[in-house]
């Protein structure tokens, strides 16, 4: 039996770029010039999100969510047109979740830190060039994930974290719980959180490192190392 994976598309203020985000999957998001072009992309990603939601046993779910539904449309920011990223929190996002429906996208964001810990761990140093040629190594792409949710994603429910605080498995475990239980204490108070959401903020956290994950994986050169 097959389901909807129900699609929210955030729409630009000038026209440039679409952004899809699935509404049940914190992390699956993306762009594009048109919104077709965001909804396919995004349906592309679908079996590269599987792994994520197979690590909460959620992946049979998912596999069965083959048609796409759009249930909304709502416009984003300058920063949708010129990143081709949500940057805007969608409808749902301004609702109330229940605490099963919470703790649900805990348990995604928590499997999305787990797939970008274990692909970081795998992947060669040095990681294939960009479309121009350059692009970060895979410890620039780390540090660059680490210093953005420490220094800005979690800073917004303040539960900050230097860069240097976070060196160890253990000392970013930490961070994590501290980022989490932050976001769960803001969201059962009912705290404002200016233009974002912590809905928002959630499945945000989670698409900029499932971004990076997929950046990684895509720029590996370990299987050609192997086949040199």
């Amino acid at each position: 039996m097959t389901s909807r994976l129900r699609v929210l598309v955030e729409q630009p203020t000038r026209g440039k770029r679409w952004v899809a985000v699935a509404a049940d999957w914190p992390g699956l998001e993306r762009g594009g010039k048109t919104e077709a072009e965001a909804v396919e992309k995004l349906a592309r990603y679908v079996p590269r999100y599987l792994p994520v939601a197979k690590r909460v046993r959620l992946g049979s779910e998912l596999a069965t969510q083959t048609d796409v539904e759009i249930i909304g449309r709502y416009k984003g920011v300058g920063s949708t047109d010129f990143w081709g990223i949500s940057f805007a929190p969608s409808p749902l996002d301004r609702k109330p979740l229940d605490a099963p429906l919470f703790e649900r996208n805990v348990r995604l964001l928590r499997a999305a830190w787990a797939e970008f810990d274990e692909t970081a761990a795998r992947v060669s140093a040095d990681l294939r060039p960009g479309v121009r040629g350059g692009g970060r190594s895979r410890d620039q792409v780390v540090r660059h994930v680490m210093a953005t949710e420490g220094g800005d994603f979690s800073k917004r429910v303040k539960a900050k974290s230097e860069l240097e605080d976070l060196p160890t498995p253990g000392q970013l475990a930490r961070h994590r719980d501290r980022f989490i239980e932050a976001m769960r204490a803001w969201y059962r108070q009912g705290k404002p959180l200016g233009n974002w959401t912590i809905p928002y903020l959630l499945r945000h956290t989670a698409y900029h490192v499932l971004d990076h994950t997929w950046e990684m994986q895509d720029r590996d050169l370990t299987d050609d190392a192997s086949a040199g």
